[in-house]
C-alpha cells in the first residue's frame, strides 16, 4: 500500500518544530526572559529526538532531512545557548565571556559537521565528543537550577561556574571523549521489567524536583564521558595486551 505524501512530511514538520523553538528562545533571551529560553531549548531537544525516531518508524529518513536537522541543531543548540548565555552572565567577564559564547557554538558547528560525517561509520553504542542536545540542555537546565541559588552567590559562584562549564562543553564536543548514546537495546531487552522500574523511578524523581535533578542529571551525563572512555580504553589495552601476549606464546 503506498504511503501517503503527508508522511514524509511529518520528519521535516518535526525538525522545523524543533527550529521554531529554537527562534523563540532567542527572542525569550534578548527581552531577558532566560527560563522561558530553557525552556524553548529542553523543547527543541525532544523535537529533535522524535523527527529522527518517526523518520526511522515511518522509514522517510532522507539526505534532505538530515541536512535540515543538522542546520536546526545548530540554531536551537548552538547559536541559542551561547547567545543565552553571554546576555545571561558571561557578558560580566567581557572579551573572555564574548570568545565562550563564540566557542560554545563553534565548537557546536564542528560537532555537528563530525558528526554528520561519521555517522554512517560510526559506533552506534556510544558518541565521539559530546552531543550537542546534551551540551545546550545541560546550560539551559543550570539556568533553571539556578532559581535555587541564593542571590548573593549569583555574581560569584555562578557566573565563574557557568564561564568554566562553557568552556568544558565546548572542549568535550570537539573532544574523542566517548560519552553512552543509549541506543544499543540488547540490555533493555535482556531485562525489560528492571528498566521498566528503574525508568518509572527516574521519572518520578524528575518530575519532583525537575529544575534541580535535571541539571544534576545532565551534568552526570558529562562526567560520565570521561569515565566511559577511561574504562573503555583500559579494557581495549587490556585486551589487546592479551592478544599480543597469545600471539606471542603462540
Amino acid at each position: 500500500m503506498p504511503r501517503h505524501k503527508s508522511v514524509y512530511l511529518l520528519p521535516n514538520l518535526l525538525t522545523t518544530a524543533s527550529l521554531f523553538l529554537g527562534f523563540l528562545g532567542l527572542t525569550w533571551a534578548i527581552k531577558g526572559d532566560y527560563a522561558s529560553c530553557a525552556l524553548c531549548i529542553l523543547g527543541s531537544c525532544v523535537f529533535d529526538g522524535l523527527d529522527g525516531k518517526v523518520a526511522r518508524i515511518t522509514r522517510t529518513t532522507s539526505e534532505f532531512g538530515v541536512q535540515l536537522d543538522s542546520l536546526a541543531d545548530l540554531v536551537a543548540f548552538g547559536v541559542v545557548p551561547a547567545v543565552m548565555s553571554y546576555l545571561w552572565l558571561l557578558n560580566d567577564f567581557g572579551r573572555l565571556g564574548l570568545m565562550a559564547a563564540f566557542l560554545f557554538m563553534a565548537c557546536g558547528a564542528l560537532r555537528l559537521a563530525r558528526f554528520n560525517v561519521q555517522a554512517a561509520t560510526g559506533s552506534k553504542r556510544h558518541f565521539v565528543g559530546l552531543p550537542i542536545p546534551a551540551a545546550a540542555c545541560t546550560l539551559a537546565t543550570l539556568v533553571l537550577f539556578t532559581d535555587f541559588v541564593p542571590q548573593e552567590y549569583m555574581h560569584s559562584v555562578i557566573s565563574v561556574g557557568t564561564l568554566v562549564l562553557v568552556y568544558v562543553l565546548s572542549f568535550f564536543m570537539v573532544s574523542t571523549v566517548r560519552f553512552y548514546s543509549f541506543k544499543e537495546i540488547s540490555a533493555f531487552k535482556a531485562h525489560p521489567f528492571s528498566w521498566m522500574v528503574t525508568a518509572i523511578l527516574i521519572f518520578s524523581l524528575v518530575a519532583s524536583k525537575p529544575k534541580v535533578l535535571g541539571f544534576i542529571i545532565f551534568l552526570g551525563y558529562l562526567i560520565s564521558g570521561p569515565v566511559y572512555t577511561l574504562v573503555l580504553l583500559s579494557r581495549s589495552n587490556k585486551r589487546l595486551y592479551r592478544d599480543n601476549s597469545e600471539e606471542e606464546l603462540g
